[in-house]
């Protein structure tokens, strides 16, 4: 008897030591990263988040209060650019099956109000790393209680993005009035027939006039339509200088290819998330070139002091530059990881009430979370100088330069410039066609009166 009571307390005592060094050393952070992961978009998603779980698991996890924890990641692919239930059932397995801590990613903005309300019902912090409605915030500040576990990472929302494609087009209107002499410039708007873009076509049309352009149409093409002949067609009828671009998804590498294809009179500026990638050229049989996007990182432009090391380290790493869904290494590494190790739990609770207060620094700008009008948390991220900028980038032959901000005057005494920006280059069939010679009318030579 004493014998089996003896081998009963080894066991348990050995148990309980195993027990301890599992709890200590064993445990991981689930994660998990959903997006469209057969498009770019998702592609970005999973490599920014492998970076910074492997950046952070080298240095031997994350300390949670007094114990290391490794960081594991769960892929979900959402398919939310063809069906929004595949997203929402991808959510409800990570939740679930796969007993995620937190959740990064998220794309397309119909999916995302869906994935965003089954992961605030089951209290998990979900950072959204690509959706720009401004809907999946202002729920926050209007339902706090269900919605504080929603954090915008990147892009910033609808309206801003709106506001910097404005200062582009009106950057890039100014290079037209100095270098090609154009008095009236005419704007062509086309956006992607997708929810999140319809915003932004009310807000062009009320504030081109404003800026002293002329709207010539306004064309909404599929979000994955091949051919768009059709609205080019149009565009070139109607004599636009600049063609407006709000697309998110794979339309923008037909348009940009048949636009420079037809040798359209006219610079293509806006937001196009396909050319932001550097398969962009290559889909686009090198008739990507001039395009200017709203963009998040371009070669040898470096924001703040942990720009350089991540775009490098990402290129190395998968052969290509970042696209802005990559920040989910930001929302990884910057906002979750930080957070916890200074609350020293998992409590999702806990971490909402540091991280909503925060002002941290990413591998693109300042992050500081805005309030609405009331005062309420929005958990949306702050634009202008000194916080997030974003970038205008430019494809110019064969690779993409930083040119804005580059020498931005948003205020008296204000000059925003990052090192590494370039000048614009305008399209030289452009420049040829709206500086072609005029024939000069010779008069004839008066006839000798006779005498």
């Amino acid at each position: 008897m004493k014998g089996l009571k003896r081998s009963i307390f080894v066991s348990v005592i050995i148990f309980f030591s195993v027990f301890s060094f599992t709890t200590a050393f064993g445990e991981e952070i689930k994660i998990g990263v959903i997006g469209p992961m057969k498009f770019v978009q998702g592609i970005g998603h999973w490599n920014g988040a492998v970076m910074a779980a492997d950046e952070i698991n080298a240095r031997g996890g994350v300390k949670v209060g007094n114990k290391m924890m490794k960081i594991k990641l769960i892929k979900a692919d959402s398919n939310e650019f063809l069906n929004v239930t595949d997203a929402s059932n991808a959510m409800e397995r990570l939740i679930t099956k796969d007993k995620v801590d937190f959740v990064v990613g998220g794309f397309r903005t119909e999916a995302m109000l869906a994935m965003q309300d089954i992961a605030m019902e089951k209290r998990v912090i979900f950072i959204g790393c690509g959706a720009a409605h401004e809907e999946l915030c202002t729920r926050v500040a209007k339902y706090y209680d269900q919605y504080k576990y929603f954090f915008r990472m990147t892009p910033y929302n609808s309206g801003i993005l709106v506001k910097v494609a404005f200062i582009h087009v009106a950057t890039v209107a100014e290079v037209l009035k100095k270098e090609l002499g154009i008095d009236k410039i005419k704007v062509a708007l086309v956006a992607e027939k997708a929810q999140w873009a319809d915003p932004m076509v009310p807000a062009v049309q009320a504030t081109l006039p404003k800026m002293g352009m002329e709207l010539v149409g306004v064309w909404r093409p599929s979000p994955v339509a091949t051919d768009v002949s059709a609205e080019l067609a149009g565009i070139q009828r109607a004599g636009a200088h600049i063609i407006f671009t709000v697309f998110s998804s794979s339309v923008g590498i037909p348009f940009a290819r048949q636009a420079n294809e037809l040798k359209i009179p006219a610079i293509q500026v806006g937001i196009n998330v396909e050319a932001s990638k550097d398969d962009f050229w290559k889909a686009t049989r090198g008739m990507g070139n001039y395009v200017i996007i709203s963009g998040t990182y371009a070669r040898g432009v470096e924001q703040n002091e942990h720009t350089k090391a991540f775009v490098e380290g990402y290129i190395k790493r998968f052969g290509e530059m970042p696209t802005y869904t990559a920040g989910t290494h930001d929302a990884i590494k910057f906002a979750l990881v930080d957070t916890i190790e200074m609350v020293g739990t998992l409590n999702p609770d806990k971490i909402v009430e540091v991280l909503e207060n925060r002002v941290y620094k990413n591998t693109t700008s300042t992050i500081k979370y805005m309030k609405d009008n009331l005062g309420r948390p929005l958990h949306d991220i702050t634009f202008g100088p000194g916080y997030a900028t974003g970038l205008g980038v430019q494809w110019q032959d064969g690779k993409v330069v930083g040119v804005w901000p580059n020498h931005w005057k948003p205020a008296p005494n204000v000059d925003v410039t990052y090192k590494g920006m370039q000048p614009i280059k305008l399209p030289p069939w452009m420049i040829s066609y709206y500086k072609k010679e005029v024939p000069k009318v010779v008069a004839p030579k008066a006839t000798p009166k006779k005498k």
